[in-house]
């Protein structure tokens, strides 16, 4: 009797030994995880807090730019997130010594795994440093051509003039020559109309010559220049060339070769097409 009640003293103390054990845990994991909460909360925003005071930092600089103050507001973002998560893994006391490590041997093997995508990001990089083009800017390459709404690390964004969006890998911009139509100020526009060789050449230089004058987003230096380009098949080509701001050149070139056509049509002269001769040889005359 007296074993079974000593028995029952070593289970009872036992078991509030346990009780006491699980209630410290729970309250110390607990406290661990309303910490990590909390951490997770407070870093998320300043995260968010960094990278607006990052961007508006590289705006009000000289040669700040919107594609390199989105790029470094964004990787700023992501270090203070990183710094974050470090420091909710130490509430929980695991060694972040070795975690870093591991990432560290992780990171190469998927590096090696990846070298395609570590060329993109290498792209990336040369593309943020050379600044070939920025967001809002009209390229072409080989590859893809629209204007360009984000550079990020491995693609860049664009929008097509009909509303498409395009995602390019880095490598294959980078890799390709690019055209930039809004990277400079002024932009060339060659009107070149065909008249016929019957027309009088000076009359319709004339005209042109007018209507340039008229258009106010003609800029005047360069000063427009008239020329007679080439003596075709079946028609004379008269050129104008005029200089116009970029952001003008595609309504202004389009505005233009209308009213010259409508000009030809009321002056009379004629804007021929290509025309054969078809003789045909009897075969009883022959």
């Amino acid at each position: 009797m007296d074993q079974i009640t000593s028995n029952i003293a070593n289970l009872e103390s036992s078991f509030g030994g346990l009780a006491t054990t699980i209630g410290s845990l729970a309250v110390e994991y607990t406290v661990s995880v309303i910490g990590a909460i909390v951490l997770l909360i407070v870093g998320f925003m300043v995260a968010g807090q960094v990278r607006k005071l990052v961007y508006k930092a590289i705006k009000k600089t000289k040669h700040g730019d919107e594609t390199l103050a989105r790029f470094v507001a964004k990787a700023a973002r992501y270090a203070v997130l990183a710094l974050v998560i470090v420091m909710v893994l130490s509430q929980f006391g695991v060694q972040t010594a070795s975690i870093i490590a591991a990432l560290g041997a992780a990171g190469l093997a998927i590096g090696l795994a990846l070298q395609g995508t570590l060329q993109n990001v290498a792209s990336g990089l040369v593309l943020l440093l050379l600044r070939p083009f920025k967001v809002g800017d009209y390229i072409e390459s080989s590859a893809v051509s629209g204007v360009v709404q984000e550079i990020g690390l491995f693609a860049t964004e664009l929008k097509t003039p009909d509303g498409l969006y395009v995602l390019a890998p880095n490598s294959e911009v980078w890799g390709t020559p690019i055209t930039n139509y809004s990277r400079e100020k002024t932009r060339r526009f060659d009107l070149s109309i065909g008249i016929g060789y019957q027309d009088d050449i000076d009359k319709a230089m004339t005209i042109m010559k007018q209507l340039v004058e008229k258009e106010k987003r003609i800029l005047a230096d360069p000063e427009p220049f008239l020329f007679v380009d080439s003596l075709g098949d079946s028609a004379v080509g008269v050129t104008c060339r005029v200089w116009v701001n970029s952001p003008d050149w595609w309504e202004t070139s389009r505005d233009l070769t209308k009213v010259a056509k409508l000009a030809f049509d009321k002056e009379g002269i004629s804007i021929p097409f290509p025309q054969r001769d078809v003789h045909l040889i009897n075969e009883e005359a022959a």
